[in-house]
């Protein structure tokens, strides 16, 4: 029989009803586990934004750590103004001033970073309750699907959006992610994007400067102050944004800035086509290592610049430093840049970022 997910009180569904739409208060939000045979293996995740909220992997002498950040309820995930392992769209990073224009009209979104729209607009799919298509955690690959309805005008995009994301155990301590996007009314832009925080010794257990990185990118897309892309799409070599090699992150992190903060958030152009892999992280103390693929042309390097004191899982409060990012994801601002690959998802067309996550010690 599968395993019940654990259900919220009743007075806290009715506050999620408030957070997001009439039919909300019809909804159930709730936790959902899926483990390998073996059991030393397992995620959470969470119909509230569709939010990855735990990856439990043993270290190379086989004790077992939570490796990505968050709380302890969904509660603190409602409120979170983090993006802790939330499925982010419906179109994440920036675009620049909130607007664009798109078969000659044009589209104002909601304005929630500066002056920039940011991850999808101040409600955008982190932040609204998804339907739990299936959940099948007693197999060999367990899995769950969810599914949203983004409807024509949501934070100022336009035409209605079917959008689905599977997390599957597809192998012993393997993870993929699948998320597609189907444009059922008019041409609208697309790039939806797991931000999960990472840190390989373990959530709370200290800073990721230690963390060896590796980005498989020779190109990297820089930025302005207010963080949106110049449009240029410049060369890595001879920059503290030359990942290539693996190389210890703090080695370099005091180098390179964005926003006004010390730290990467660069998004590279990773090298090649389809799927392939993006990037390696190993973190020598525990041996845990991540091996990440994906089939989008982008990956955003986020070295957690502005989290402070913020309490999450099991009394652990987090700083900077605490994580790091690894967003496979379509170049931000790309809408308003027609030499950065396309974002725009035509009546009948299917957007899709497959994602694989391979750990190991």
């Amino acid at each position: 029989m599968a395993r019940a997910a654990l259900l919220l009180p009743a007075a806290l569904l009715l506050c999620l009803a408030l957070a997001s739409s009439a039919d909300a208060a019809r909804k159930t939000v709730g936790v959902y586990e899926l483990k390998n045979k073996k059991g030393d293996f397992s995620i959470k995740v969470t119909n509230w934004g569709a939010t990855l909220m735990s990856v439990i992997v043993p270290d190379s002498k086989g004790n077992l750590a939570d490796v990505v950040l968050g709380y302890d309820t969904i509660a603190e995930y409602v409120n979170g103004s983090s993006y802790f392992g939330a499925l982010v769209g419906r179109v994440a990073n920036r675009v620049a001033k909130g607007r664009f224009v798109l078969d000659g009209k044009p589209y104002h979104l909601y304005i929630n970073d500066g002056k920039n729209a940011l991850h999808g607009g101040h409600r955008g799919f982190s932040k609204v309750i998804w339907t739990v298509k299936e959940y099948v955690p007693n197999c060999d690959s367990p899995y769950i699907t969810f599914y949203y309805h983004s409807f024509d005008g949501e934070q100022g995009f336009p035409g209605d959006l079917d959008v689905y994301v599977t997390y599957q155990l597809s192998g012993p301590y393997d993870l993929r992610l699948r998320m597609n996007a189907t444009a059922l009314s008019k041409a609208t832009p697309v790039n939806l994007v797991n931000h999960a925080y990472w840190n390989l010794a373990g959530h709370g257990s200290g800073d990721v400067l230690r963390h060896l990185v590796q980005v498989f990118a020779s190109r990297y897309t820089p930025v302005d102050k207010s963080m949106i892309p110049t449009g240029v799409i410049a060369g890595v070599s001879g920059t503290p944004y030359d990942l290539r090699r693996l190389t210890p992150l703090g080695s370099r992190i005091n180098l390179v800035s964005g926003g006004g903060a010390v730290g990467y958030d660069t998004n590279y152009a990773v090298d090649g086509d389809g799927f392939r892999r993006v990037a390696f992280v190993r973190e020598p103390a525990s041996g845990r290592a991540m091996e990440v693929w994906a089939d989008q042309p982008g990956v955003q390097l986020y070295t957690s610049n502005w989290v402070k004191d913020e309490k999450g899982k099991a009394g652990k409060v987090y700083q900077k430093y605490g994580a790091l990012c690894l967003e496979t994801q379509a170049f931000p601002d790309a809408v308003n840049r027609p030499n950065f690959p396309s974002v725009i998802v035509r009546p009948g067309g299917v957007y899709k970022h497959d994602m694989l996550l391979k750990f190991s010690s």
